[in-house]
């Protein structure tokens, strides 16, 4: 999060803002921002191809277990940096190895 913000990103970070909130508050926030939301969290995968939650302007899974905390700020900052604006209005999973970007239509 502090290597996007570094490199230009406007980033919220839901727990400095509120915690505790359900992961469909969580998607409706950033609906509600029109952001891009960023997450650790496969049960968004779920909540948007399964339940068909809207997603306004996109998630990107971070699936980057296993990775030191330096590695992963690399790997993401070069992923936004190559995809940024694919990411929008898509469900992308960012791994160690790969980007997958599933367009929502």
């Amino acid at each position: 999060m502090q290597r996007l913000r570094r490199d230009g990103h406007d980033i919220l970070y839901v727990a400095e803002l509120e915690s505790g909130l359900s992961d469909v508050e969580v998607l409706q926030r950033a609906n509600d921002m029109s952001a891009l939301l960023q997450t650790l969290d496969k049960d968004f995968g779920e909540l948007v191809f399964q339940q068909s939650l809207r997603t306004s302007f996109g998630v990107v899974l971070i699936r980057l277990s296993g990775v030191t905390v330096e590695r992963k700020a690399e790997i993401v900052s070069a992923a936004f940096r190559q995809h940024e604006g694919d990411f929008l209005r898509s469900f992308s999973v960012i791994t160690s190895s790969r980007v997958r970007i599933k367009a929502k239509r």
